[in-house]
């Protein structure tokens, strides 16, 4: 034990609220505006639904940073889960994000890299999965060369993002002459308020991932909760800014009729033919960012079992490089499996069915607050969740929600989720026979 190599404490609050911002602004923002409108049926109610879809978040981000500064261990969700709910179920939320959840985030936002990138040098679209493995490949290899590498990646990039968030909604709410609210979508069909929320749900999800890292932050009871919160609410204000700049711009119904175009044909009327290439770098800065930080975070899921002990070939899993103090064999296990994905599955599938079944752990995550406060000792000087209990029981509500939505409208997604984690009762099984065994001959 005495030689063991840890990973290193070298994380601290800048990088890890970009970390925050990265992962959770991908392409969601340019891409949802329309999806939410044309699911209301006007600009007012989509403008409300990223507001819920906002305080959802943020009611989340609140809670979980209590749950994160009572058990500051490496894992994040899982550690959670395990250390207030046992083994069984942290190892099947670490199963869940380790299979299906973290590759298939990196894998889709690859292929959406990859497609981007052949759209704007008018290269053949068949090209998009070599650029995407290509870029996976290249992050993963600057993650594993030390944190501060990925970190620095992470902040230039979270940076170059933002320039482009910032001057779409400047210009666009300076500018733009087209009424912001009560605009139709020129849609006529069936208002879903819950269709729209969960969209911008999706657009906001990625901020837990910074709780992967709390075991190499410098301190992470205050890093943590500062960094989540900070984040969130840096996420909340840039989509609703972007959302009303392009309003101000586009009328709604042109929105909901470009879909993924309108920010590009929005920035392409502020700025000229020049505007649609500059928001196509942003997206592809802002997608590079995002994807980084889940190459970074992912990894510490696989990482975090292993030590444990609960994941075949824990010791390559656990293996840290003994000089640059990162998860190697963890980091290599996510970017394969990622690459699989991108060559034979369905990124916006595979999403689909990540997302129902992380949320079913958030949730768990989530009611932990109270079992904590029940069963723990009380910190005086540790951060807890302000309008406690109502806080936590707005996040919880917005978890069965998700849930509850994808169960009724997309039950084969919801099914495969929970066949995937289903799978992983055997291996936990084998496992912990092994384990029973090996303390038997021990003790024999």
């Amino acid at each position: 034990m005495g030689n063991e190599t840890h990973l290193k404490k070298n994380i601290g609050f800048a990088v890890a609220t970009s970390l925050v911002i990265g992962t959770v602004i991908g392409s969601g923002i340019f891409m949802k505006p329309g999806i939410v409108i044309s699911a209301t049926g006007n600009s007012t109610l989509a403008l409300l639904a990223w507001i819920i879809g906002g305080i959802i978040t943020l009611a989340s981000g609140l809670t979980i940073a209590e749950v994160s500064v009572r058990i500051p261990k490496t894992g994040g969700l899982y550690a959670y889960i395990e250390e207030v709910y046992g083994r069984f179920w942290g190892y099947l939320c670490g199963w869940v994000q380790t299979i299906i959840y973290g590759p298939a985030i990196m894998g889709a936002l690859g292929l959406y890299f990859g497609s981007l990138v052949t759209g704007l040098f008018g290269i053949s679209d068949k090209n998009k999965i070599i650029i995407g493995i290509i870029t996976i490949i290249f992050l993963g290899f600057m993650n594993l060369l030390g944190t501060q590498y990925g970190g620095f990646i992470q902040n230039i990039s979270t940076i170059g993002k933002l320039i482009p968030i910032v001057l779409i909604a400047g210009f666009g709410i300076w500018k733009g002459d087209a009424h912001v609210l009560n605009m139709s979508s020129g849609i006529q069909h069936t208002f879903s308020m819950g269709a729209a929320v969960l969209a911008t749900l999706w657009a906001y999800d990625g901020w837990m991932n910074v709780g992967y890292m709390a075991g190499e932050m410098k301190n992470p009871s205050k890093t943590l909760p500062r960094s989540i919160i900070s984040g969130i609410l840096i996420v909340i204000v840039a989509y609703l800014t972007v959302n009303i700049a392009i309003l101000h711009v586009l009328p709604a119904n042109k929105i909901v009729q470009l879909g993924p175009n309108a920010a590009s044909t929005a920035a392409a009327l502020l700025f000229g033919k020049m505007g649609g290439n500059l928001i196509t770098i942003g997206i592809l800065i802002s997608i590079f960012g995002c994807l980084n930080g889940k190459v970074l975070t992912f990894p510490r899921i696989p990482y975090a079992m292993s030590k444990n002990g609960v994941l075949p070939g824990e010791k390559a899993l656990s293996f840290v490089h003994p000089k640059y103090k990162t998860p190697i064999g963890a980091t290599v296990l996510q970017l394969l499996i990622a690459i699989i994905m991108m060559l034979v599955g369905n990124p916006d599938r595979l999403s689909d069915i990540a997302i129902f079944a992380v949320f079913s752990f958030y949730g768990l995550s989530f009611f932990a607050v109270f079992l904590l406060r029940k069963n723990g000792s009380d910190h005086k000087n540790l951060y807890k969740v302000p309008l406690y209990p109502i806080t936590p029981i707005v996040a919880i509500l917005g978890a069965v929600y998700i849930i509850g939505n994808t169960l009724i409208d997309s039950p084969f997604d919801a099914l495969l989720s929970i066949g995937i984690a289903l799978i992983g009762i055997p291996v936990y099984l084998k496992k912990s026979s092994k384990k029973r065994d090996k303390s038997l001959s021990k003790a024999s």
